[in-house]
């Protein structure tokens, strides 16, 4: 059996977030979705619950965070590009989401980072990985 993550972030509102997202390229499993909660698909092994505060709470009995004051998480995605990665941001951004950070590059390595519109970071990146295991093998000489 092949296990998967179910990552579960509180949002205010289904409705603002889906078509956040689905403008973005992502598609929800309506098997997992209601007026409360959505199941943002990742992709086969990994999906984002999103859950409205009031049915978030169900599963806490602690404080729900703000994003928007406090970094609760950091969700990495990966591109297939550089490009992928800044289409990505611009196309988020024209959404409604924030720019959480300089963009870093490291030459074998490229990210940046978007606040959502409830204020959870989400770090969108490309890398070289065969220019990484390089520069990693160098390091250990």
């Amino acid at each position: 059996m092949v296990t998967q993550i179910f990552i579960n972030l509180p949002i205010n509102s289904t409705k603002k977030s889906n078509p956040f997202f689905e403008q973005l390229g992502y598609k929800f499993n309506p098997l997992f979705s209601n007026e409360v909660a959505t199941c943002l698909v990742i992709n086969e092994h990994a999906s984002v619950m999103l859950l409205e505060h009031v049915h978030f709470k169900k599963f806490t009995k602690k404080e729900i965070a703000n994003a928007h004051q406090t970094t609760e998480v950091l969700l990495a995605i990966t591109k297939n590009t550089k490009k992928e990665v800044d289409d990505f941001v611009i196309k988020a951004l024209s959404l409604g989401a924030i720019e959480a950070r300089e963009t870093q590059d490291e030459g074998f390595m490229y990210s940046r980072a978007i606040s959502d519109l409830d204020g959870h970071i989400w770090e969108i990146g490309w890398m070289d990985m065969e220019a990484f295991l390089k520069l990693q093998n160098n390091q250990q000489l």
